[in-house]
């Protein structure tokens, strides 16, 4: 009998070790996917360039119009891995805290709060400066997820999926209104405005980069650390606090670090939708719901799917090219319709 016990004891143990080495292993192949496509990013465009030419200017080199082309992408690179990891891990976040599966920054409002925050403060106070830029847009993106958060609360019931998603699509819809309210009248920073509220990873540069990185760093450290509370609150607030879970501490913390995240992604990049959104539920399917490895494979898949999309941009208009922001819609946009007929809007 003991024997009996200790080899079905043993054969859990094995069972629950062998998932999380293949977890493990796939998110490696997708950290080396990431890698290849950053590479891809920087040799393609409307110029291809050689691997020569993608050595030389990885060294700092700039002798022909090969390796200017590298320089110039470079920065552009970084900030899709930067802004699609955000926006991915901001997602799976948000869809932990609210338990509601169409949580993501674009639906519940957080981008287009940031935006908001920002054209407005351009237009009425002058805001030039680039840091400036990034604690408003994080002050707007929280103001309007608490907005979200008590709006989809009212009447019975409480925050419902369903409720939350109502509530962000109406409050983004209306603060784009005001977006474009503000922006249409002041032609000196309408076509600015129009261009960045499409969301694009262009014209980077590794300065505007620097300043983020703190405020990026945060987000990063509280979002990825709160995998464990966040499989709490999926049992629901009285289990999880019976756990010995502080449930209002654990939930601030993971919110805070999805806004900061979303806004400074914001900030940057202008409000890109659905990535939040698409990654985590894909990964969810494969992986299953353990949010201590839903974040970081939320992370590094959202960070693929930008550079993907800028890649894909660069090539369909030679030698132009499509913003990311489109591409990740005409993406996100069949996907949400898609969760909301499966799901059927229940909590996770």
């Amino acid at each position: 009998m003991t024997q009996t016990i200790t080899d079905s004891g043993a054969a859990t143990v094995q069972t629950v070790r062998r998932p999380n080495r293949l977890r493990l292993l796939w998110l490696l192949v997708l950290v080396v996917a990431v890698i290849a496509l950053a590479l891809a990013s920087v040799a393609v465009g409307s110029r291809d360039v050689s691997w020569d030419d993608i050595i030389a200017g990885l060294s700092g080199r700039v002798e022909n119009l090969s390796q200017g082309a590298v320089q110039t992408r470079l920065p552009r690179t970084v900030l899709a891995i930067l802004v699609g990891a955000a926006l991915g891990l901001a997602g799976a976040v948000m869809q932990g805290v609210t338990r509601n599966p169409l949580a993501d920054p674009g639906i519940l409002g957080v981008n287009m709060g940031a935006s908001l925050a920002i054209v407005a403060s351009i237009a009425w106070f002058g805001l030039s400066s680039a840091s400036a830029y990034i604690w408003t847009a994080i002050a707007g993106a929280a103001v309007a997820a608490v907005f979200v958060y008590v709006v989809g609360s009212l009447g019975r019931g409480g925050a419902t999926p369903l409720k939350l998603a109502l509530a962000g699509a109406a409050t983004s819809a209306a603060l784009a209104s005001f977006v474009t309210a503000i922006s249409l009248p002041r032609a000196d920073i309408s076509a600015t405005i129009r261009s960045w509220q499409i969301g694009g990873v262009g014209g980077a540069t590794f300065d505007s980069i620097g300043l983020v990185i703190p405020f990026l760093l945060v987000g990063f450290l509280l979002s990825l650390t709160s995998g464990r509370g966040l499989n709490s609150l999926a049992l629901g607030d009285d289990l999880a606090a019976g756990l010995g879970e502080r449930v209002a501490a654990t939930r601030g913390l993971a919110a805070l670090g999805a806004v900061v995240l979303a806004g400074a992604a914001t900030a940057l990049a202008g409000p890109i939708g659905f990535v939040g959104l698409v990654v985590p539920h894909f990964f969810r399917l494969i992986f299953g719901p353990d949010y201590r490895w839903l974040l970081p494979f939320s992370a590094a898949g959202g960070a693929a799917l930008l550079l993907l999309a800028d890649i894909l941009g660069r090539i369909i208009a030679r030698p132009s090219e499509i913003d990311v922001g489109i591409l990740t819609a005409l993406i996100g946009g069949p996907v949400f319709i898609a969760i909301v007929r499966r799901q059927k809007v229940r909590e996770l």
